[in-house]
């Protein structure tokens, strides 16, 4: 039954890979639970998933996690109504734990100053075209605010459908277009020059690869999520900055907070995320009143 709301997931919502993926931990997850107490996924009452969130609660579950799955079981019994496979869902009424919501971790426009420093010298001092690739895809993240994922399946043909944009597929397939800056235009260029190197020697490796911008051997032809983060915590060292704070979502925070507190808009900065809900990109707003107060409480004459 799992199986069948995935692929509706996929065909008819057009939901992403990471998503599937994630829907199947939390709901396989939640049936192994279900199982625990002699009940089934499919079969279970509100007093059942009810027993399932304080045991969560018990064992100290994250409350963002627990949230999540209940989210994930609220979708799979709306599911199941639709299909005409249940009456009722048993998740319909039941609340998740309160969220305190964490203010985004972000860089200073120093130590982001500082990172491209690394990233640029080893670029243009080395002949390794994969440290040039770390350096492109940073101008590309930093000056496009993309989610990792969106970064490194960038395919071939977007690169250069238009001078200094690009257009993005995100979340539920919408697309966006993406402007760049002219360091991040120009980086890409010098890319597309060196990437055939790169390419995978397997004729059915390189077939799948050759359509993204940055190829890859991997299974999914392109860089991982996973390789970049590890190549960007690698510059991070070399920065002399503290790499268990950098991530490529944490540029993507910083991207938003450096626009605003030089005065964008917040609908502006909103279309560049890719957000769907602008509450979403206030968060943001909160990070800079929060620094506004740091600036206050620690400079004012009479703060102390």
């Amino acid at each position: 039954m799992i199986e069948l709301f995935l692929d509706m997931m996929y065909a008819e919502r057009g939901a992403s890979d990471n998503t599937i993926n994630a829907y199947r931990r939390d709901l396989e997850m939640c049936e192994t639970a279900l199982n625990g107490f002699g009940q089934k996924l499919f079969t279970a009452g509100a007093g059942h998933l009810e027993a399932l969130l304080a045991a969560w609660a018990k064992d100290g579950l994250a409350p963002s996690t627990a949230a999540r799955r209940l989210s994930s079981l609220k979708q799979f019994y709306k599911y199941l109504q639709i299909e005409g496979l249940r009456s009722d869902s048993p998740a319909k009424n039941l609340s998740g734990p309160k969220l305190g919501r964490p203010l985004p971790k972000i860089m200073s426009e120093d130590d982001v100053d500082a990172l491209f420093r690394i990233a640029e010298n080893l670029a243009h001092d080395t002949e390794n075209p994969l440290h040039f690739r770390t350096y492109c895809q940073l101008e590309i993240l930093y000056a496009g605010g993309l989610r990792v994922s969106e970064l490194v399946s960038i395919p071939l043909a977007s690169a250069g459908r238009r001078d200094q944009c690009l257009f993005i597929k995100g979340k539920g397939g919408k697309e966006r277009l993406v402007p760049l800056t002219g360091k991040a235009v120009r980086a890409i260029a010098a890319w597309k020059k060196m990437r055939t190197s790169t390419l995978p020697i397997n004729a059915i490796s390189k077939s799948c690869a050759e359509k993204y911008l940055f190829p890859s051997t991997s299974k999914l032809g392109h860089v991982t999520r996973e390789h970049f983060a590890k190549n960007l915590k690698a510059l991070a060292l070399k920065a002399g900055l503290d790499q268990t704070k950098i991530s490529p979502h944490v540029l993507r925070h910083a991207f938003a907070t450096h626009l605003l507190a030089r005065g964008a808009d917040l609908r502006s900065v909103q279309k560049l995320l890719g957000h769907a809900d602008i509450s979403t990109t206030q968060i943001y707003t909160h990070v800079l009143d929060e620094r506004l107060k740091q600036l206050v409480n620690s400079t004012h004459p009479l703060a102390g």
